[in-house]
């Protein structure tokens, strides 16, 4: 069995038998575990399987480490400090995703400044693990939150939380840094002009993060009701119909599936870029 289907498969027995257990018990000492499984499993998994994949010796298990730790943590701690400064608007999505891959890259280029060569497969590991390590830590903040709720301590909450956020981990953070670690080490690790241009073209994830908004956005424009729009102008949510909920239902996976598929193809063609070069 591969290392990373070992991990992955133990890794979930041991949170789901956390969740089982915190249930039954009702022992709330068992919760953090419950939120730190959950949240570092996926992302764990998917560092062990971009370090089995091809790369060159620069890559060591201590710099991983690094990248998923520090890295990870720095680019958690950089987003809420700048973040704290948004104020709610329109284009408050769009300065989110300019913070978030700006910190993960800074992240990435300080814990890589030391590199004697900068293989692009290299960059798109180490990217990807700095992107995951951020997931992890933003995954485990959420599902913490997820937690309390106006009814009490929910567990159940939690684990919906990590399951959704575990599922759509592997197209979130890990995919975009990939992109952007595997364009920095073509420029020599540098901040050359096709870094700056994929940092602003990763940032646009933020279209990813706010697609709920853009799907309800979207269904109102297309099949709201005058007496829907009286009600959002007094500051009252309006009820919705069931066609209503199906499109929105439609337009906000859809647009997810979408927005991912176009950063897989901008990530294999970075990767592309590499096996062309080589041949």
């Amino acid at each position: 069995m591969r290392p990373w289907l070992r991990i992955f498969l133990i890794g979930l027995a041991l949170w789901a038998a956390s969740v089982l257990v915190t249930i039954w018990t009702e022992n709330s000492n068992l919760v953090p575990t419950v939120v730190l499984l959950g949240s570092f499993l996926v992302p764990v998994t998917f560092v062990v399987w971009a370090y089995g994949r091809e790369r060159s010796s620069e890559v060591t298990v201590e710099l991983l480490f690094k990248a998923f730790v520090i890295g990870g943590v720095l680019g958690v701690l950089g987003a809420s400090i700048l973040e704290s400064y948004l104020k709610p608007s329109l284009v408050m999505f769009v300065g989110v995703g300019l913070i978030e891959e700006g910190v993960k890259l800074a992240a990435l280029m300080l814990l890589t400044r030391g590199l004697r060569r900068h293989d692009v497969r290299d960059g798109v590991v180490l990217g990807a693990t700095v992107g995951f390590g951020f997931a992890a830590f933003e995954s485990a903040g959420y599902a913490f939150n997820a937690m309390f709720t106006s009814e009490g301590v929910s567990v159940v909450q939690l684990v919906e939380t990590e399951i959704l956020r575990g599922v759509l981990a592997p197209v979130g953070h890990g995919l975009w840094s990939a992109i952007i670690g595997g364009v920095l080490f073509s420029a020599g690790g540098r901040l050359a002009g096709k870094v700056i241009l994929t940092y602003l073209g990763v940032s646009l994830h933020a279209l990813w993060d706010s697609m709920s908004g853009l799907a309800i956005a979207i269904t109102l424009l297309l099949t709201g009701q005058p007496w829907q729009f009286q009600l959002i102008r007094i500051g009252k949510v309006p009820g919705v119909t069931d066609g209503q909920v199906h499109l929105y239902t439609v337009l906000n996976w859809g647009g997810l599936i979408i927005i991912s598929a176009l950063a897989l193809l901008w990530l294999r063609s970075v990767m592309g870029a590499v096996n062309r070069r080589w041949r």
